[in-house]
């Protein structure tokens, strides 16, 4: 357990996105899925898991498709936070995986991580920078981001502006775009108002929150590794042993 608990500033619940299949990470993934590939000494779903932990967060869910049973085995040996878990009998992708466990999480806010993915910390600890930053009265989504030039592994071409008001933008018809999603967010459940159950990514979400003017960005300070293949691995694990 955590020795560190930080007060949840925000009505906030967590959920931790680890069902996807984890392709393009193959051979790996064959009898692993991708969330459990260690990083930096141990799964990436555990680096969430922890710093959830860390920030205050006593319950977490977490969905899983792919080898589920070994999310959900794993999962079952940690002491804190404690995991509810969503199985999803048929892949739901980002956007239905969030809709199929909306009767576990709470309906204000909800704290939505994906859990194939590292970050090192900036000044502050992400996810408080994150629960601080949550404006209910304004914001119906805000999304963590970073400069493409310092995304580790990613050759993108962008996916937002960020604009002086913290509102986002999406990269539309411009060849580039300066920010890049982490997979880390904030967002208002009443986003999913009015969509039928299925398969579906959170960008329908998204989508609804920019045209009401009501998608905000904040820019990590910390590294963010986006860690998509083998090689990759290999190389963010370079990088980091090298810090």
């Amino acid at each position: 357990m955590s020795t560190k608990m930080h007060p949840i500033l925000k009505p906030a619940q967590a959920m931790v996105l680890a069902a996807g299949l984890g392709k393009r990470m193959r051979p790996m993934t064959d009898k692993m899925p991708k969330p459990l590939v260690p990083v930096a000494g141990k799964p990436m779903l555990d680096h969430v898991l922890d710093r959830l932990g860390d920030a205050g967060f006593d319950r977490v869910v977490v969905n899983n498709h792919y080898l589920g049973e070994m999310i959900s085995a794993h999962v079952a040996k940690r002491d804190f936070p404690l995991v509810v878990n969503s199985a999803e009998a048929e892949l739901l992708e980002t956007g239905g995986g969030v809709q199929n466990a909306l009767p576990l999480l709470d309906d204000t806010a909800i704290l939505v991580a994906n859990a194939d993915m590292y970050w090192t910390e900036g000044r502050e600890p992400l996810f408080e920078r994150m629960m601080d930053a949550f404006d209910a009265e304004h914001m119906d989504a805000l999304l963590a981001i970073v400069p493409v030039e310092g995304a580790f592994g990613y050759d993108g071409a962008g996916d937002f502006f960020w604009q002086v008001d913290g509102r986002l933008k999406r990269r539309g018809s411009a060849p580039r775009a300066p920010y890049v999603f982490t997979g880390i967010q904030i967002l208002n459940p009443r986003l999913f108002e009015g969509l039928l159950p299925g398969n579906f990514s959170l960008n329908v979400i998204y989508d609804r929150a920019l045209e009401s003017g009501r998608c905000y960005g904040l820019v990590h300070d910390g590294r963010w590794f986006h860690i998509g293949t083998p090689d990759a691995l290999a190389d963010a694990e370079r990088t980091l042993a090298g810090q």
